[in-house]
């Protein structure tokens, strides 16, 4: 049974099997990959009843572009399609829209799409949906260097006052809490560059389902086992930490 007092302020998903999901059912990997977007919605609903703050879903890697060209085709489309669909529904809803991870070699058709959804909604103060798009945990912290180095160049910093506070700040994900909860779909346990310098202290929930058969229920289930553990931020002692 969850404590609706202890609620994760953050939870991040991966979302992982969708292709194999397709292929065991003798199905074309697109249809996994389809099948992944309907629970994306699903999770999104339930966070939001649940009492979660904001949700991040690794939608693409920048290792993803190594796929077959077809298959990354289809998913720049539904992509599309969630944003023309989706994001009506998420603004109604008082959610905000966010995507982190860098713009090339996304379609330009697609990041024009996304500029429009981030502007819709980026007054909303409801539940924060996250898509990580383009995205890897080691070029985020390379990106965020180089925008250091260049204002240390500029006169706006001086290199001793770097501290991970002000770090932080220099991130895709500087206006949005560290994770307490990672979701991994399929068993795998690894993290596949992803979020690497604000996963640190959260707890992991590793599923056995693919993504495409991961719902309300089993999100509840995670949520319970998180709400069982200890969390210690490196000390002796259970500690509450307020994102």
């Amino acid at each position: 049974m969850q404590d609706f007092l202890k609620i994760p302020t953050h939870i991040a998903f991966i979302m992982d099997g969708n292709g194999r999901w397709a292929k065991e059912k003798g199905l074309n990997r697109t249809i996994g990959h389809r099948e992944g977007i309907k629970r994306v919605k699903e999770i999104i609903r339930g966070a939001g009843q649940l009492g979660v703050k904001t949700v991040t879903f690794f939608a693409f890697s920048t290792e993803n572009w190594s796929r077959p060209k077809n298959e990354i085709s289809v998913l720049m489309r539904y992509l599309g399609n969630f944003l023309d669909k989706e994001v009506i529904e998420l603004h109604k809803n008082n959610m905000r829209f966010m995507v982190i991870g860098r713009n090339e070699p996304i379609p330009k058709y697609l990041q024009e799409k996304i500029k429009k959804a981030q502007d819709k909604t980026k007054g909303n103060t409801g539940l924060k949906v996250v898509l990580a798009l383009n995205y890897g945990g080691r070029q985020e912290i390379i990106d965020a260097a180089k925008k250091f180095t260049e204002d240390v160049s500029a006169g706006k910093i001086r290199p001793e006052d770097l501290d991970e506070q002000r770090f932080k700040n220099y991130l895709y994900t500087s206006d949005i809490p560290d994770p307490d909860l990672l979701i991994r779909t399929s068993e795998e346990l690894r993290i596949s560059n992803f979020l690497l310098w604000q996963l640190s202290y959260s707890e992991f929930y590793f599923s056995k389902k693919y993504w495409p058969d991961f719902g309300i229920d089993d999100l509840k289930e995670a949520i319970g086992e998180y709400q069982n553990r200890e969390r210690r931020f490196g000390g002796l002692n259970a500690v509450k930490k307020n994102n």
